[in-house]
C-alpha cells in the first residue's frame, strides 16, 4: 500500500554507492570500523556474547552467597581479593553484583545485543536494501555501545568498585557521592551514568536509522503489508526506543547534576550523621517516574524484537503461513502504545492515589489483551503444522511456553492491591526473570540458530543444539518456578540470618544456586557450537544456499557476503512473506510472481 514510498532498485544503488565501484576494503574497515550492516551485525552479536557471559557470571557469584551464606569459598578471594576476604563475598560488592547483573543484562545484552544484532542483520535483507540508510550512523551505534560497555567494566578496576545501588539508580541513595553509605556510590556511579549515557545515544542513533531505511529504502513490491514480521517488531521497537529513552537521559543526567553541582532535582531534606544537609525541593519520586517511563516500554524494546524472530521461525519450521498475519501487526501495535501509560504500575508502593493507581491497573491489565492474541497466533500456526523440531524452532516454542507462564504472573502484579503484597519479592524476581529475560533469551538464541547460516555461511550443530536448549529450557523452570512459592522473601538482601521465618527458604535457596550454575555452564555449549562452527560447521551448498526453505528475501543473497547484499538488480517483490505449504508448493519465495488465476494467500 505504501509502494509510492519505496524506493526504485537502481536508486537505492545511487543512495548507496554500492554500484560496482567500491573502495578496497582494509582489515580495518572490514572488521573494525566496518559500515556493512552484516559486519555490524555480527559486531552486536559478539559484544552482547561477552556482556552475557560477564552477567551470567555476576548472577552465578551472588547466587554462592544466596546458597550458601555460610559457607566460604577461597577460591574466590584468588580472583575478588578484598570484594571477597577470606573467601566470602563482602556486603558491598554483594549489591555491586546484583547492581551490574541487572544493568548488564537488561541493557547490554538484552536491548543492544538483541536489537543490534538482528536489526542490523534482517532489516537490510528483509527488505530487499544494500544497507542501512546511513551506514556511517550505524557504524556510530556500534562504537558508542561498545564504549558504554567499555566504560561499565572499567568500573570493576577501580578502588571504590562499580555501582552498587540497583540498576534502577533510585535517589536518594544514588544521589549522593561517597556518604560513606556504600562505596559503589562514588565514582562507580558516575560511570555508570556516564555509560547508561553513551548507550541512550547509541540506542537513539541505531533506532533512527532502522526507522527511516524501513520506511524509505523498501524495494519494489515491498509494500509495508508484505513486510516480514520481524521487521514489523524492529520497526515499533525503534519507535519506543526513540520516544521513550531520552526520558532516562534526561533522568540520569540531572541525577548526575544533583551529585555533582548539587542541585536538588530528586533531594530534599537529607540528614547524614545528624547533619541536615543544603539539599531543598527535590523528589526522588520525580526520579522514578522518569526511571519507569523508559522502564516499562524497556520490557517491550526487549520482548518486541523476540516476538519478531519467534513468529518468523515458527512459520518457517511448522511449514504453515503465519495465523493472523495482520492480528499480529495490530497487537504489536496495540502493545507500543499501552506500554507508554503503565509505567506507574511499578511505582504502586509511592504513596500514589488509589484511583490513580486504579487506572494505571487498568491499562496495564489491556495489555493482557494484544499479548495473548500473540500467543494464540503462535498456537494456531503451530497447531497441525509439519513442525521441524530443529534447534532454532525449539528454542521458539521454548519463547512461547515463557511468555505464556510469566505473563500469567504479570496479570497478577498488574493489579495495584496484590501487587503492593507482592512488592520486591521473589515473586516478582521470578516473574520479570521468565518473561522479559529467560522468554528474550530463548528469541535471541532462536534468532542465532536459524540465521546463523546467513551469518557464516556454515551450519551450527544440531545434536549441541538440542542439549543446550532441553538444559536452558528445563533448568530455568527449576530455578524461577520455586521462586514464586516465595511471596514473603524480599530481594536484594545480602543475608537472611537474622529472620526465622526467611530461613525456611534455605535448601530451595541452595537448589535454585546448584541449577544456576549448571544452567550458566551449559551456555557454554552453545558458545562453543558457536565458535567451532564459523569455521568448522558444514558449509553451505550452492551459491543461493536456502537451508530451512524460508520464503523470505535474505535467502535469495548469495552465501558469497558480499557488501550491497545481491549482486547487480535487488530483488523485485510479488509475494507476502509467509506462502508456506501454498499452491502446490512448500515454498514460494517473495520473489517468485503469482501465477496466472493464483490468489494472493495474505
Amino acid at each position: 500500500m505504501e509502494t509510492a514510498h519505496t524506493v526504485e532498485h537502481a536508486d537505492a544503488q545511487k543512495i548507496h554507492g554500492h554500484e560496482e565501484h567500491h573502495h578496497e576494503e582494509t582489515f580495518l574497515t572490514k572488521y573494525i570500523f566496518s559500515q556493512d550492516h552484516k559486519m555490524i551485525s555480527k559486531q552486536f552479536l559478539i559484544t552482547g556474547m561477552f556482556w552475557a557471559i560477564i552477567g551470567g557470571l555476576l548472577s552465578i557469584l551472588f547466587r554462592l552467597q544466596l546458597g550458601w551464606p555460610n559457607e566460604t569459598f577461597p577460591i574466590l578471594e584468588t580472583f575478588l581479593g578484598k570484594w571477597a576476604e577470606g573467601g566470602k563475598i563482602s556486603q558491598e560488592f554483594y549489591y555491586a553484583l546484583v547492581t551490574m547483573h541487572g544493568t548488564i543484562l537488561v541493557f547490554f545484552v538484552l536491548t543492544g545485543g538483541l536489537s543490534g544484532t538482528f536489526a542490523n542483520l534482517l532489516i537490510p535483507y528483509q527488505i530487499g536494501a544494500r544497507d542501512m540508510a546511513s551506514p556511517f550512523v550505524n557504524m556510530l551505534s556500534y562504537w558508542f555501545f561498545f564504549t558504554a560497555g567499555a566504560v561499565m567494566l572499567f568500573s570493576f578496576f577501580i578502588q571504590t568498585g562499580p555501582a552498587s545501588g540497583g540498576w534502577t539508580a533510585y535517589p536518594p541513595l544514588n544521589g549522593l557521592r561517597d556518604t560513606g553509605v556504600n562505596l559503589g556510590s562514588g565514582l562507580g556511579f558516575d560511570l555508570w551514568i556516564l555509560g547508561m549515557a553513551l548507550f541512550i545515544v547509541s540506542s537513539l542513533l541505531g533506532a533512527l536509522n532502522y526507522i527511516t531505511t524501513v520506511l524509505n529504502m523498501r524495494t519494489k513490491g515491498m509494500s509495508m503489508t508484505k513486510l516480514p514480521l520481524p521487521i514489523w517488531a524492529l520497526l515499533f521497537t525503534a519507535i519506543v526506543g526513540v520516544l521513550s529513552f531520552p526520558a532516562l537521559l534526561a533522568g540520569v543526567v540531572l541525577l548526575e547534576f544533583d551529585r555533582l553541582l548539587d542541585t536538588s532535582f530528586y533531594l530534599n531534606n537529607i540528614i547524614i550523621n545528624g547533619n541536615l544537609l543544603a539539599y531543598k525541593g527535590g523528589s526522588p519520586i520525580l526520579f522514578q517516574h522518569l526511571f519507569w517511563f523508559l522502564g516499562h516500554p524497556e520490557v517491550y524494546i526487549i520482548i518486541l524484537p523476540a516476538m519478531g524472530i519467534v513468529s518468523e521461525i515458527l512459520s518457517v519450521h511448522a511449514r504453515k503461513p503465519i495465523f493472523g498475519y495482520k492480528a499480529m501487526i495490530i497487537s504489536l501495535l496495540a502493545i507500543l502504545i499501552l506500554s507508554f501509560v503503565v509505567w506507574a504500575h511499578h511505582m504502586f508502593v509511592t504513596g500514589m492515589n488509589p484511583n490513580l493507581g486504579a487506572i494505571f491497573t487498568l491499562f496495564t491489565l489491556l495489555i493482557a489483551i494484544p499479548s495473548a492474541i500473540k500467543v494464540f497466533n503462535w498456537l494456531g500456526t503451530l497447531w497441525k503444522g509439519k513442525i521441524r523440531l530443529v534447534s532454532a524452532s525449539l528454542f521458539a516454542i521454548g519463547f512461547v511456553s515463557m511468555f505464556i507462564s510469566g505473563g500469567l504472573t504479570g496479570i497478577i502484579l498488574g493489579n495495584s492491591a496484590i501487587d503492593i503484597q507482592l512488592h520486591d519479592t521473589m515473586f516478582v524476581v521470578a516473574h520479570f526473570h521468565i518473561v522479559m529475560g529467560i522468554a528474550a533469551f530463548f528469541g535471541m538464541f532462536a534468532g542465532v540458530y536459524h540465521w546463523f547460516p546467513r551469518l557464516f555461511g556454515r551450519m551450527m550443530n544440531e545434536t549441541l543444539g538440542q542439549i543446550h536448549f532441553y538444559i536452558t529450557l528445563i533448568g530455568a523452570y527449576l530455578i524461577f518456578f520455586p521462586m514464586h512459592f516465595m511471596t514473603s522473601v524480599p530481594r536484594r538482601y545480602y543475608t537472611y540470618a537474622n529472620f526465622e521465618t526467611f530461613n525456611n527458604f534455605n535448601h530451595l535457596a541452595e537448589f535454585m544456586s546448584m541449577v544456576a550454575i549448571i544452567v550458566y555452564l551449559a551456555q557454554f555449549l552453545f558458545l562453543i557450537n558457536f565458535f567451532y562452527s564459523i569455521f568448522k560447521g558444514t558449509k553451505l551448498e550452492g551459491e543461493y544456499a536456502n537451508p530451512w526453505g524460508a520464503n523470505t528475501l535474505e535467502w535469495t543473497a548469495p552465501v558469497e557476503r558480499l557488501h550491497g547484499n545481491w549482486p547487480g538488480d535487488i530483488p523485485t517483490v510479488h509475494r507476502w512473506p509467509y506462502d508456506y505449504s501454498f499452491a502446490g508448493k512448500e515454498t514460494n519465495m517473495q520473489t517468485e510472481p503469482y501465477k496466472e488465476g493464483e490468489d494472493p494467500n495474505l
